[in-house]
């Protein structure tokens, strides 16, 4: 994996990346993790190329470029089969860059949208023809403006009849005031992370069994157990080698993964948007998995079968 030089991208000065913005890991390690066959790396974006598909004005922060070409590569270094490319909140609800990348993909991967109500039909049909399969709802109040809620539920209500689902991304200490609006969400709905929880916090405390009461009382619930590159607090950092990476988040992802065996999704999360403090290589994370997904069945069950039926059948 190797970063395209400055030669190949011809606006690059007008897209100044966001200060302390770091760059996504160059030269990833090979796993010693071996991902079971058709494996799907269910979480993970493309930026730009931003002379190719320009970043959205409203945007909250400017990335580095990440290329469809570039993931794909990766995809391939790791051992995946399959892709769920995520609209990355830099390019708001102009979807030009996830549509390209999914009609390259030779349907080896789908995608999650971001729209806005003024979407039409024709356009959803578009979408949904290139493997789009859903469409992302962001409460992170640093990454994005709020959005009127009665104006999602009208999204989630219209694209109910492709068959798509809805992704939520939200932290913990917002999910009492969301729950209300989450339950009424008339599809299949993605948690991105496990909500965020604060790992600090006990795994059998309060806040982290309201999340698992909502996925208890809400079979239509499902949770990616990614990114615990930005819930750790403690680590250690997955780089260097390092087998044993972000401890303190492994009894929370895998309480979900064994009680939700069938809800379960992990991706990368490449190329790690906003992340500041490190950049974890992305060999070393696939090695994570094991940790929280201990046995075949579970790690056949997270990897190929979840995302497979909810993406492509």
């Amino acid at each position: 994996m190797s970063k395209p030089t400055t030669g190949d991208f011809t606006q690059s000065e007008a897209f100044t990346k966001t200060p302390g913005w770091l760059d996504w890991y160059s030269g990833p390690a090979k796993p010693r993790f071996q991902l079971p066959a058709g494996s799907v790396d269910a979480h993970c974006h493309v930026f730009g190329p931003g002379a190719e598909f320009p970043y959205a004005p409203e945007r909250k922060y400017t990335p580095c470029d990440a290329s469809k070409a570039q993931l794909f590569a990766l995809r391939d270094h790791l051992g995946f089969e399959k892709n769920v490319i995520v609209q990355a909140t830099c390019h708001g609800a102009d979807n030009r860059a996830l549509v390209d990348a999914l009609r390259s993909s030779k349907g080896k991967a789908r995608g999650v949208a971001t729209v806005k109500r003024s979407v039409s039909d024709a356009e959803l049909q578009a979408m949904h023809d290139a493997g789009v399969r859903g469409v992302r709802f962001n409460f992170v109040k640093r990454l994005v403006d709020f959005t009127p809620k009665d104006e999602l539920m009208e999204i989630a209500a219209r694209i109910k009849a492709w068959g798509w689902h809805v992704v939520i991304y939200f932290e913990a200490v917002d999910l009492p005031e969301l729950w209300d609006f989450f339950t009424a969400l008339p599809t299949t709905v993605v948690v991105d992370h496990m909500g965020r929880p604060d790992v600090s916090l006990p795994v059998d405390g309060p806040q982290f069994a309201l999340f698992q009461k909502f996925m208890r009382e809400h079979g239509n619930v499902w949770s990616k157990v990614s990114c615990p590159e930005r819930l750790s607090l403690t680590g250690p950092k997955a780089l260097n080698g390092e087998q044993n990476a972000y401890r303190d988040v492994i009894p929370f992802a895998k309480a979900i993964v064994e009680e939700f065996s069938d809800r379960v999704l992990w991706g990368t999360d490449w190329p790690h948007p906003n992340l500041k403090d490190h950049m974890p290589d992305d060999g070393l994370l696939v090695d994570f998995i094991p940790h929280i997904a201990p046995t075949p069945e579970l790690q056949r069950k997270l990897l190929v079968d979840n995302p497979n039926r909810l993406y492509w059948s």
